[in-house]
């Protein structure tokens, strides 16, 4: 196996632990909901915390891997996921169970916040576009397989023996990840705290990179909101049973396709056409879902979910991208920082709107945070768009 291929090979396995872990609790927060006696904002809290946790932790986690190196810090991400999940079910009562969630986001966050400047590090700036597709390919077949495992588990095995199973299957793939992840390109111990801090300082300094974090923070939350709150719609007002809900997680699938894509679709339109066309299709799949029909929030969840996921790929390689290179790590921290901190917080106001004022609502605020995303890229790539002119002028 060559370098390259096991570089993807080992963080896709990585992406499919981490994210099948971070949101197997989403198919069966109906389930949470019933047994700890909550409405839905309360059970979603069970996804919110780990979001929430992992945008609190993965920008130091992300100085330290300046310190430590890339390579280590993933395999401890892996690991002790896997851990964590593996407590998971044995947790008596739902305040423990969100202390434990609390922790394994923690412990995730070493991988997404460490990932796209191992990659650049490893393949250099042509091929991390490439990489970071492939990466994001995974994440998003880990989400589908976690979401998945856990809704059609939950029926015979209950919430418990559904969050074991997804335990299960990281357990295998975080393997995977510590026998195929070749060392990094960088040597430990060959950064100061002095110049992380300066790295952190550039990756909050430049507008085009402010404006990747603003598509990660505002669609991350839309994203999560729909997803969150999909459940709940689907068992309550579709009526539908919790494994076939769960089935609406396939539309993951779109995305995993999508993400792959963006790189060539970047190459056909340009990084920013192809980011504002992708925010506005996710808007429009939300829009769809409004009518009481199955066939239109099938097709509307395939919609969101494809677009979603290309826009986010667009927007994490352009982050990697345009990176300085003394401050990829941080860079990448602060875009994973942005992603989850919109997971956590859209997430839990995205239920939140659901349950207290119905569905028509949320799409209402989804489609006002992605229209704000749109808005950003254009204010963030203004400067850029002005200096390519001018070269064009001159030339």
């Amino acid at each position: 196996m060559t370098s390259t291929r096991r570089v993807k090979t080992a963080v896709a396995a990585a992406g499919i632990s981490s994210f099948a872990l971070l949101y197997a609790p989403q198919p069966v927060l109906p389930q949470l909901a019933a047994q700890f006696h909550l409405d839905p904002g309360g059970a979603a809290l069970a996804v919110s915390v780990a979001t929430g946790a992992l945008a609190i932790a993965v920008l130091p986690i992300a100085a330290l891997s300046e310190v430590v190196g890339r390579r280590p810090v993933i395999v401890t991400s892996v690991i002790a996921s896997v851990v964590f999940g593996l407590l998971l079910p044995l947790m008596p009562t739902y305040p423990a169970l969100l202390v434990l969630r609390a922790l394994q986001g923690v412990a995730i966050a070493g991988f997404p916040g460490v990932a796209a400047a191992y990659l650049a590090e490893r393949l250099g700036r042509a091929g991390v576009a490439a990489a970071v597709g492939a990466m994001i390919a995974g994440n998003t077949v880990g989400g589908m397989l976690g979401r998945l495992a856990s809704g059609f588990t939950a029926g015979p095995l209950g919430w418990r023996g559904a969050l074991l199973v997804v335990a299960g299957v990281g357990a295998v793939c975080s393997a995977v990840t510590v026998v195929a992840l070749p060392l990094g390109t960088r040597p430990p111990g060959n950064a100061r705290l002095r110049d992380v801090r300066r790295g952190l300082v550039t990756a909050l300094s430049k507008p085009v990179l402010l404006a990747q974090y603003g598509v990660a923070l505002l669609a991350m939350g839309s994203f999560v909101a729909l997803y969150n709150a999909a459940g709940f719609r689907l068992t309550g007002d579709l009526r539908l049973s919790p494994a076939i809900a769960s089935l609406v997680f396939l539309a993951y699938a779109t995305g995993s396709v999508s993400s792959a894509a963006a790189g060539r679709l970047v190459a056909r339109v340009g990084r920013r056409r192809a980011l504002v066309g992708a925010l506005l299709l996710t808007a429009s799949g939300a829009a769809l879902t409004l009518p009481d029909s199955l066939p239109l929030v099938i097709t509307g969840f395939l919609v969101l979910t494809c677009a979603f996921f290309a826009a986010h790929a667009v927007a994490n390689g352009w982050a990697a991208a345009d990176a300085p290179e003394t401050a990829r790590g941080q860079v990448g921290g602060t875009y994973t920082a942005a992603y989850y901190l919109g997971s956590s917080v859209g997430g839990a106001a995205g239920a939140w709107v659901y349950g207290h004022a119905g569905w028509p609502w949320l799409i209402a605020v989804v489609a006002a945070w992605l229209l704000l995303a749109v808005a950003g890229v254009g204010i963030g790539t203004r400067r850029v768009r002005a200096e390519r002119l001018e070269l064009v002028k001159a030339g």
